[in-house]
């Protein structure tokens, strides 16, 4: 029986990673190192008590001259002192492995000649490319189920009058799909007005008024937001020749940070099989700042940190948080 559990136990090692955490750690000298940091930041501190309380307190000038030179060797010679213990029991310590995220193919970082077999980090090189390749991949087969490149000499004859038709791409859909769109997306916003220009053929650019907030130039390739530009309710948005002005960054800093966490949510937003989903969850996402001014933040519940109201707007719950509240 115990020949058995011996022969289970070295064909299936348990490797702690505890202990694989702690190889060439001296804890003792790591325990020393500890308390002189400490002693260093002790001998540093009255370096600088002497220097901030410089000569006073003291009855006569030569008095005064000698006592603060002499102490301030003394702190000195400390700081020095404590500083090369702290290097050497630095040496002492030893350096600890690596963690080991892909379980035991981490142990290959264990390998003291990482230079010229660098298996670890390749491997870990790899796995990135492959999660990235299965992702595009996975968005390459939705975008080509959508086309019709079959070809058989089966579609001929009767069959094919039965045959529906082929659907036209949405890749590119008609500009007046496009209107269509974008006019019922107004329609569920009461307050929120939306205005289509065309100035370059088919791209179109929308102008939102949220209110009297704030005002939004979304920038589209048929019915693919390209860029977002947020600025004041009373701020110019037009250039000098009368055209909108797609380039310009708002003059407050609130809405350089909403301009921001628009960009954001365009990354966030994504799904090419349904562009008319993607355009009308951000315009959702963007009528959330109509109580830009009003909403507390969620986490602190405050309603102004270092100047600025809660700018961030949750993709999901669509609830307030401050930019650093929302971490």
């Amino acid at each position: 029986m115990s020949s058995s559990l011996s022969d289970t136990t070295f064909l299936h090692p348990v490797v702690n990673m505890a202990d694989v955490m702690n190889v060439g750690v001296n804890l003792e000298a790591f325990s020393q190192a500890i308390n002189a940091i400490q002693a260093l930041r002790s001998s540093v501190t009255r370096v600088f008590d002497s220097l901030k309380d410089g000569m006073k307190n003291k009855e006569t000038l030569e008095g005064t001259e000698k006592a603060f030179i002499t102490e301030f060797q003394d702190n000195l010679q400390s700081v020095n002192r404590d500083l090369n213990e702290l290097e050497r029991l630095s040496g002492l310590v030893g350096r600890p492995s690596e963690s080991h995220p892909l379980h035991n193919s981490g142990l290959l970082s264990l390998d003291p000649v990482q230079d010229k077999t660098p298996l670890y980090s390749q491997l870990l090189q790899a796995y990135k490319w492959s999660n990235k390749l299965q992702y595009h991949a996975g968005l390459a087969s939705n975008l080509l189920n959508q086309q019709s490149l079959k070809r058989s000499a089966n579609q001929m004859g009767a069959s094919a009058k039965r045959r529906p038709k082929v659907q036209p791409s949405t890749l590119v859909p008609h500009p007046q799909y496009v209107d269509d769109v974008i006019t019922r997306i107004g329609r569920m916003f009461p307050d929120m007005s939306i205005e289509l220009f065309r100035p370059n053929g088919t791209s179109a650019v929308l102008l939102v008024s949220l209110g009297k907030v704030l005002k939004a130039i979304v920038v589209m390739r048929s019915l693919f937001i390209d860029r977002t530009i947020v600025r004041g309710f009373n701020e110019n948005i037009y250039s000098e020749d009368g055209k909108l002005d797609i380039w310009g960054k708002s003059q407050y800093q609130v809405f350089q940070k909403v301009t921001d966490h628009a960009t954001t949510a365009l990354l966030h937003y994504q799904l090419p099989q349904m562009p008319d989903v993607v355009v009308r969850s951000f315009m959702t996402w963007l009528r959330s700042y109509i109580k830009l001014f009003q909403s507390p933040c969620q986490r602190c519940g405050r309603f102004l940190q270092d100047g600025l109201p809660p700018t961030w707007r949750d993709f999901r719950t669509l609830e307030a948080f401050h930019d650093t509240c929302r971490m």
